[in-house]
């Protein structure tokens, strides 16, 4: 089970992250925090350090941020060309479909939250000494952007939720209704596929 989490900055995919995997053997997942590409990253297709990220059978890869970046950040910030990013929704949708085609389940959540919320998240952080290392000047910076991501968000669920890997929109101004969203989402897609199969 690959498990897909993007959002807006403090929507709370850390924190439903660890709500997710609290009651989880830690030899049966692995939660990959995807960043800015290193320099090795950075010559090789964009797919490429996703790859060796996602484990075998029987194991849950969760990544906390993942390959949407070319078409979330790395298309608002201009981090490469519009022809790459308009590209990658096919390679996306084609990457997903090679990994599902092996019998592995995606489940890409996308945590929506609105501006007042954001911002209020943002300032309580700022005014938390155990919190304030969560924020940074770059998300105020984001957060100036805020159309041109909501129009890049709106882009990405339309043409990359498939019939194998579709989005599941999770309303996270409320934090306890987001967790109980996502768990829900995934033991009734584990149930699914559970069911289908024969034993």
């Amino acid at each position: 089970m690959i498990i897909v989490f993007e959002g807006w900055d403090a929507a709370g995919k850390g924190g439903d992250i660890h709500r997710l995997v609290k009651e989880l053997n830690p030899r049966l997942y692995r939660v990959v925090p995807v960043g800015p590409p290193n320099d090795i990253e950075k010559v090789h297709h964009y797919l490429w350090r996703f790859c060796e990220k996602i484990h075998t059978a029987e194991y849950i890869t969760i990544f906390d941020r993942s390959w949407y970046g070319r078409v979330l950040v790395e298309r608002v910030e201009k981090l490469c060309s519009e022809e790459e990013w308009k590209r990658a929704y096919r390679e996306i949708n084609e990457f997903e479909k090679i990994i599902t085609g092996t019998g592995a389940i995606i489940l890409k959540f996308w945590l929506q939250i609105d501006k007042d919320t954001q911002v209020e998240r943002f300032k309580s952080r700022q005014n938390d000494p155990g919190k304030s290392w969560k924020i940074t000047d770059e998300d105020w910076r984001n957060r100036s952007k805020w159309e041109e991501y909501n129009i890049a968000v709106d882009e990405m669920l339309q043409k990359t939720s498939t019939i194998n890997a579709q989005w599941t929109v999770v309303e996270s101004n409320d934090k306890r209704y987001s967790r109980i969203k996502i768990l829900k989402t995934i033991t009734e897609a584990l149930e699914k596929e559970l069911n289908s199969k024969s034993f």
